[in-house]
């Protein structure tokens, strides 16, 4: 009885499982996009969003400010200049995901 009791059960765990979990990874950096979309644009939000868009040791080796809609972006030195101007297309459309749309219209990239 107890066999049977027990097959039932794990039938009726399988029926409430039998769609898939989707895991957080997945959902959680649109959820972070939708959320930093919303904010105000503030020089936080903008250096949160480079960070994000580039990866600590390109943030880490560069400074950043959003002019009327230009980011100007300084290098220390010309080895990360040419590796964020080979970038600037992948970059920006990072930033758009996070910023939205055409918030960065142009990557100014110059040497420190």
């Amino acid at each position: 009885m107890t066999g049977t009791w027990l097959s039932r059960r794990q039938a009726r765990a399988k029926e409430c499982y039998r769609d898939p979990m989707i895991p957080v990874r997945e959902v959680l950096p649109e959820a972070i996009a939708d959320l930093v979309r919303k904010a105000p644009l503030t020089p936080e939000k903008v250096a949160f969003a480079w960070r994000s868009a580039v990866g600590p040791a390109v943030d880490h080796a560069t400074t950043i400010q959003l002019r009327d809609g230009v980011l100007q972006v300084r290098a220390k030195d010309p080895a990360w200049q040419r590796e964020v101007e080979r970038s600037a297309a992948l970059i920006r459309s990072r930033l758009d995901t996070l910023l939205g749309e055409r918030v960065v219209k142009y990557i100014d990239v110059r040497r420190a």
